[in-house]
């Protein structure tokens, strides 16, 4: 049936009469096709209630309209759908006693149902399985249709078919999910096998195996020609973080995926190696320690990690690790095993060279009789009246035994809490555990105190990452974060301070220390000794190594804070900076907005001219993101960058290529930075704060490099593909595109007629203003007839095909709108709404030509 367009003009049903005879149902069907055609909603679902209000038999009149139409259908909307929702909806407003009400009446009715269902279009599934109940109907005929789609490779139509009719019992389940899972589409198998934990365990085990070392993916697609398949998102890497992502929801145990459990050790051991034996920035204990705990008795591992040792040139450390974790000496290499038998006859464990002096490091300022370790809660009561001193400054940090995923989220171990001259190292385990009597207790309330008194300043690097773990570890403290007051982080102070002889400072060194320990170089000369953050701190009693190292991470902060108060211009910080940090004794609740926020709003201000880097103007600005700043990339488009996204199966060495051959400058996250900066050269390459969002990235960019972005910026490129060639489309030719991809019979057919203008005259000169006084003009042609290769579908004359499906109905009835925009290299069809002010607003301090609001923005 082709609702859209009937083969003749059809009479007027009799409303009295009783569709369920044969003529009266071909005239109770024309009514309906006519009402359907013109789209007048309202009559049509009145006549469709009337209609059904004489109906003796509703279900089989159904049934009788579905046969009249079967083979008829189209791909746009269906009215047959629509009468079986509205029957439904009928049918719960006005219960009767029959077949619907369920009894041996029903089952000739569920058969009928079943048979069309299978032969039906997708969008009578679900209200037919709802009236006819076919959860409880006779499945082989459903089972054998859902076995014929799968062998057609109609898999998406196969699996959402014994989803909805809840066959999955009936079903293999690594049949149906294993071509949806390679043509990426996890969504569709996890509400397959939603609220299953018996198959939730055998598609992790499935997923799991594809994981295990030297499985070719390949080998598994070659069974599915008939897929568009997506293989390079099922890298071991990408699907191991799936298989977890699966585990935590639903909660099961991560014994069940041995190979992505070793997969996640390898990746750990490989860090931890890289990590000793080529920064040389972990202690040969610590390291020792954790290795042993990841390798254990996996004789696969061993061997990964013999050849990790075989591959280092410096033959005095590896023997050294491979007398501290006990390795056959038959499966070294010769020279390692002689230095490994002069370090015994020397009977000399000596660390390596680089651990010997630590003068090139911050030095704790305090004596070893200054660092107390609490455990109890006689301790606490003890020291309470030092950690609550009103009106004083503490350093807060948190230590926790690394996990490198493989355990779940870490616990925190350790809070250390410094205060001039004193650290108090608290023992949380110890302190939050029942066994502890009256300490959870008063710890609690403790911290309750310290973080809610406004006039105690607390000092932090990531605060608010800090507390979120605090709170997931210990719920007691899950409030943490809620209850801060008069809190300080310096890693917001780090990423505004500026010196005289550099246009800004890192948060991420390219090589070297990073973080604190970077902050603490920039500021007091020397960084952090880091050797013992990756050590064990669920270990009792901690080495005194340990007690030093988690001191000290909590004391620097105290003396960063003094120095930068001391000499604020030095770093180009407000004068007054204690208060301007926001630091004032304001009696609100709550956590506050990150410091320097206000300070930074005008960064122009307090820069030198000579640390101002040329400006830029918004469309001139190239960079290319590599994948996992997707968000970065969308902001930026939107404000007029021509930005270029790296594919999840590039390798981040690709931006490198992409930057020389283009002049793009490099935005990347992680580890990557400090490679790509090396192949490009420097104020080519930003490393970009993951913990921040899209919208503070974007301004972080725009600051650093000294692009001008101006209002008339904002929505000049397509934020999907980053095209800046719009066409203009007036609403008059956007109906009758949008109406022609419904009714693919276009203009003309039997009984139908285009949409007609409503009365609106364009004129096409004008910008349309948005709320909030913003325009939006961009530069664009009119779309015209030659713009166009077919209306039906709607596509421009380079092939690219519009989007005409992402439009809303109601928009296309919108009072005042008068254009849309067509995006020339996806399709991608825009319209004018808030969007423009709220985004005008929200980078209001970024913009060039714009007054700022007297509230701020919103």
């Amino acid at each position: 049936m082709d609702p859209g367009h009937p083969k003749e003009k059809p009479a007027a049903a009799d409303p009295a009469g009783d569709p369920a005879g044969g003529q009266d149902l071909h005239l109770f069907l024309q009514t309906l096709q006519t009402l359907w055609s013109t789209r007048e909603l309202r009559q049509l679902r009145e006549e469709a209630w009337k209609g059904f209000a004489t109906l003796d038999e509703p279900l089989a009149t159904l049934l009788d309209i579905m046969d009249a139409s079967q083979g008829c259908g189209g791909r746009g909307p269906s009215l047959e759908a629509w009468v079986a929702r509205e029957l439904e909806r009928w049918l719960q407003a006005h219960p009767r006693p029959g077949p619907a009400q369920g009894g041996p009446a029903l089952k000739p009715l569920q058969a009928r149902a079943v048979r069309l269902l299978t032969a039906g279009p997708p969008s009578l599934v679900e209200p037919l399985v709802s009236i006819f109940q076919l959860q409880d109907a006779d499945r082989s005929p459903v089972l054998a249709h859902i076995h014929r789609l799968h062998q057609e490779g109609k898999f998406k139509e196969a699996i959402m078919l014994g989803t909805k009719l809840q066959l999955q019992a009936d079903l293999d389940v690594e049949k149906m999910c294993v071509p949806l899972l390679l043509q990426d589409k996890v969504g569709l198998v996890e509400r397959y096998v939603d609220s299953l934990p018996h198959l939730q365990r055998r598609l992790l085990a499935l997923m799991d195996s594809w994981c295990q070392p030297g499985f070719d993916i390949r080998v598994v697609a070659r069974r599915y020609p008939q897929a568009t398949l997506k293989l390079e998102r099922l890298s071991p890497r990408a699907l191991g973080r799936q298989v977890l992502r699966l585990l935590e929801q639903y909660s099961l145990d991560p014994a069940l995926c041995p190979s992505v459990a070793t997969q996640q050790r390898l990746t750990a051991l490989r860090y931890l190696c890289y990590k000793r034996l080529v920064e040389r920035s972990m202690s040969q204990e610590s390291w020792a320690e954790l290795v042993q705990g990841l390798v254990g008795q996996d004789e696969w591992l061993q061997e990964q990690l013999l050849q990790l040792l075989a591959s280092q040139d410096d033959v005095a450390m590896v023997a050294q690790c491979a007398l501290d974790l006990s390795l056959p000496e038959e499966r070294l290499p010769a020279t390692v095993v002689a230095e490994m038998s002069q370090l015994r006859l020397q009977e000399r464990m000596a660390k390596a060279p680089s651990e010997d002096g630590r003068d090139d490091c911050y030095r704790l300022p305090i004596t070893r009789e200054d660092i107390h370790f609490l455990a109890s809660w006689e301790e606490l009561a003890r020291h309470e009246k030092a950690l609550l001193q009103p009106g004083q400054v503490v350093g807060v940090d948190l230590e926790w035994r690394p996990s490198f995923g493989t355990g779940g989220r870490p616990r925190v171990s350790l809070m250390q809490v410094a205060v001039e001259g004193r650290v108090f190292l608290l023992d949380l385990p110890r302190l939050s555990s029942p066994a502890g009597g009256q300490a959870p207790h008063a710890f609690s309330r403790l911290m309750s105190r310290l973080l809610s008194d406004p006039s105690i300043t607390k000092l932090g690097y990531g605060m608010a990452g800090d507390l979120q773990s605090l709170g997931a570890s210990y719920p007691a403290l899950a409030q943490a974060g809620q209850k801060l007051q008069g809190g300080l982080d310096l890693l917001q102070v780090h990423r505004q301070m500026r010196v005289a002889d550099r246009p800004a400072l890192a948060v991420d060194g390219a090589a070297g220390p990073r973080g604190l320990s970077l902050l603490v170089q920039q500021v007091l000369g020397k960084p952090l000794d880091k050797t013992q953050q990756l050590s064990n701190w669920d270990r009792r009693p901690l080495g005194e190594g340990q007690l030093v190292y988690a001191a000290a991470d909590a004391y620097c902060l105290l003396e960063v804070y003094w120095a930068l108060c001391r000499e604020p211009a030095r770093f180009h910080l407000p004068g007054s900076l204690p208060w301007s940090l926001g630091l004032g004794r304001s009696e609100r609740h709550g956590t506050r907005e990150p410091p320097l926020q206000k300070a930074s709003a005008s960064p122009r201000q307090v820069r030198s001219p000579e640390d101002v880097a040329p400006e830029v103007p918004a469309r001139a600005f190239r960079v290319v993101c590599d994948s996992m700043l997707r968000g970065l990339a969308r902001t930026l488009r939107c404000l007029g960058v021509d930005v270029r996204v790296l594919h999840s199966g590039e390798d981040h060495r690709q931006a490198a290529e992409v930057a020389r051959q283009e002049g793009r400058v490099i935005l990347t996250s992680g580890l990557p930075y400090h490679k790509l900066r090396a192949q490009v050269g420097a104020g080519r390459c930003l490393a970009v704060d993951c913990s921040l969002k899209a919208q503070q990235q974007a301004k972080a960019v725009i600051r650093h490099f000294n692009v001008r972005v101006t209002p008339t910026d904002i929505f000049s490129r397509c934020q999907a593909c980053n095209c800046d060639q719009y066409l203009k489309v007036s609403k008059d030719v956007m109906k009758q595109l949008v109406w022609l991809s419904v009714h693919p019979g276009g203009p003309g057919g039997a009984g139908s007629e285009a949409p007609h203008s409503d009365g609106e005259q364009e004129t096409g000169s004008t910008p349309e203003e948005a709320p909030g006084g913003c325009t939006y003009n961009p530069t664009c042609r009119w779309l015209e007839d030659v713009d166009l290769q077919t209306r039906v579908p709607a596509t421009l004359a380079n092939g690219t095909r519009l989007q005409l499906a992402g439009i809303p109905a109601g928009v296309l009835r919108r009072p005042g709108l008068r254009h849309f925009y067509c995006c020339t290299g996806c399709g991608k069809v825009f319209w004018e709404g808030s969007h423009l002010a709220r985004v005008t607003s929200n980078f209001q301090e970024v913009l060039e030509g714009t007054p700022r609001p007297a509230s701020g923005p919103s």
